[in-house]
């Protein structure tokens, strides 16, 4: 969890995790965008054959997030499963896992493209979008109302910067002063360059904060490349 770094929204601070995640300690809560649990078994049928541990991997990384910044509750921004058959794949291990996050925290699904229809046997209640404050928590960004702020995932976002004669690509936070968009937290989600359309769309001026091997580096949006 950064140190430095303060990501800010509507008035409140948003603390962002070198794992992706992002806590908001005035509610105590911790947001996850993209897990997309069960990727791996996904490819697997299409013949695309990578080690099937990248639900064990996630829910890892995720339990190591909570246990440093003890949220009370979790609100997970869709696409949690990678497809609507991720339930029937994840192994009995990895469902305990789940359920045991579940039931020692407040826990909220919101819905995605992947996963229109999370599983309802985990725990936790199924909501399209909430509100955490003055600040709305939905899937895929979209056009915003007057004084709509939200905070978002689906675009799975990186950028790349010119450093020392090398060109450094990074996951990442970008954010203006309506929205973030969060990096997916699984992992073997892609990401998509800060720069393509979809951004175009959503952002003129930004900031980005990259996520590193140790540290998050915060750049304006002229820095990326």
């Amino acid at each position: 969890m950064s140190r430095s770094h303060r990501i800010t929204l509507s008035g409140l601070d948003f603390i962002p995790d070198l794992s992706g995640a992002l806590y908001a300690p005035e509610f105590r809560t911790l947001l996850v965008a993209d897990l997309h649990l069960e990727k791996g078994s996904s490819l697997a049928r299409r013949g695309v054959h990578l080690p099937p541990y990248d639900t064990r991997e996630s829910l890892k990384q995720l339990l190591a997030v909570i246990a440093l910044v003890k949220p009370e509750r979790l609100v997970f921004l869709g696409d949690s499963f990678h497809d609507g058959k991720a339930r029937e794949r994840i192994s009995a291990d990895d469902l305990a896992t789940l359920r045991a996050i579940t039931q020692s925290h407040a826990t909220i699904w919101i819905t995605g493209n992947h996963d229109p229809a999370p599983p309802a046997d985990i725990g936790g209640v199924i909501a399209s979008e909430i509100a955490l404050g003055p600040v709305t928590l939905r899937h895929e960004p979209r056009a915003l109302a007057q004084d709509e702020n939200e905070i978002a995932g689906h675009l799975h976002p990186a950028a790349a910067i010119a450093q020392r004669g090398m060109r450094i690509r990074c996951r990442c936070f970008i954010a203006n002063g309506r929205r973030i968009v969060m990096p997916a937290f699984g992992s073997y989600t892609g990401a998509l360059s800060v720069l393509a359309e979809p951004f175009a769309q959503l952002f003129d001026e930004y900031e980005v904060w990259m996520i590193g091997g140790r540290a998050i580096h915060r750049f304006p949006s002229h820095k990326v490349r």
